[in-house]
């Protein structure tokens, strides 16, 4: 093997086994453990109010699982050549999806209580706009979606991930342009079932309602909030000496300019959802914005109005955020996790109250568990392989990248 070989092979980019980054799944795992206690302690008799918090969190960490994906399928479409260094973390993050089939569960078992204004079939009946969309609003169709939603994540994470962990020993381009090829067919299935997942597990909580554009509100939440947990796992990772100059600033330049890019998109999505309501006033069209305006709901919409666009946006614009000052951007791919729970939580919770109530047990404890598996199965695969794909033919030209 020459030296040139050594320098960029698998072992060269794996994780030693005495170094710290090998107990963080655990410490993830014990984070769950102790939300998991959190929400059931906080749950009560009140499984109306848990069922609704612990859907918060689970999108909250299933958006992020899907950002990832999404990101692994750009990559490999465009046949992008700067990202090579960054994209296994994102394999990794999109290889939790199968996982969040199994916290799917629970799901299921409190449907009642998210959804029993269209599953039950008696109320369905007793309300004729309700009843007109049951013939897609009804439990048999509804877990068959999902049934077929986490099958193809599923199965464009098992294929991407696995073609790219063989690639690393291997290095054959041959599995590139099988990548690519299943990346093609993959973000059209990407697109349907994340505009669909969101459609049936968040916005049928109030079936009177409807967006045209909420698929995209979430889609864009997804990849902001991945961009956000991109920047934190590889600035950590680079002040524990583990990326070796591989992760350049011209790296955290491009990552911090995507998340600067996909904060203002929320937020044109955002404004523009929020325009159109306001424009139609049609009244069955405004409640959903009429009980986020009032009761306490006021202090959650102003903070995504300044929080998720306005401050992000503005520290994230120069060009020293992004590359001098590596402390600005941390801080802000932090504050873009808080204000994605904020945003998933605005989205959920005023179907269940329409006064603003904090249940910190149950909606902090929820939040852990959820954010406890995502990382915990992050960074236990990243002991697996090696934390840059070492086999991909494009890694040379990743190395060498520069901005313009």
């Amino acid at each position: 093997m020459s030296a040139a070989d050594k320098k960029t092979g698998p072992s060269s980019f794996t994780i030693p086994a005495d170094h710290p980054w090998n107990n963080l799944w655990k410490i993830f795992a014990g984070v769950a453990v102790a939300g998991l206690a959190m929400a059931g302690a906080g749950a009560g008799g009140d499984l109306k109010r848990f069922a609704h918090a612990y859907l918060v969190a689970f999108v909250w960490g299933l958006t992020i699982a899907l950002g990832c994906l999404f990101f692994v399928l750009v990559q490999h479409v465009t046949n992008a050549g700067w990202s090579v260094v960054v994209r296994r973390v994102a394999e990794q993050g999109m290889s939790s999806l199968p996982v969040f089939g199994l916290l799917f569960l629970p799901l299921v078992g409190l449907k009642d209580h998210l959804y029993g204004s269209w599953m039950d079939h008696a109320r369905a009946e007793a309300d004729h706009l309700i009843h007109a969309k049951t013939g897609y609003l009804n439990f048999t169709f509804w877990i068959v979606r999902a049934v077929v939603y986490f099958g193809v994540w599923a199965f464009l994470a098992f294929r991407l991930g696995g073609l790219s962990l063989q690639q690393d020993t291997s290095k054959d381009p041959q599995l590139t342009n099988k990548m690519v090829a299943t990346s093609a067919v993959g973000i059209p299935l990407f697109a349907l079932s994340l505009t669909f997942a969101g459609i049936d597990w968040v916005m049928s909580l109030e079936p009177k309602w409807y967006s045209t554009m909420f698929g995209v509100y979430i889609f864009a939440g997804a990849v902001v909030s991945m961009f956000a947990t991109m920047n934190l796992i590889f600035s950590r990772a680079d002040s524990a000496g583990l990326l070796k100059n591989t992760v350049t600033v011209e790296h955290f330049h491009d990552l911090g300019k995507f998340m600067f890019a996909f904060t203002f998109f929320w937020g044109y999505i955002a404004f523009s959802q929020y325009m159109l309501y306001w424009y139609a006033n049609i009244p069955e069209e405004t409640e959903f914005f009429l009980h986020r305006g009032q009761h306490g709901w006021e202090l959650p919409s102003w903070i995504l109005v300044f929080g998720h666009f306005a401050a992000p946006f503005l520290l994230m614009l120069s060009r020293h955020a992004k590359r001098t000052f590596p402390a600005i951007r941390q801080s802000v791919a932090a504050w873009i996790l808080v204000v994605h729970f904020i945003d998933i939580y605005w989205l959920v919770m005023p179907n269940v109250d329409h006064h603003f109530h904090f249940n910190p047990l149950q909606d902090i404890g929820a939040l852990l568990f959820i954010a406890g598996v995502l990382f915990a199965v992050i960074f236990r695969r990243l002991l697996s392989a090696p934390i840059i794909p070492a086999g991909d033919p494009r890694l040379a030209r990743s190395l060498r990248f520069e901005n313009a």
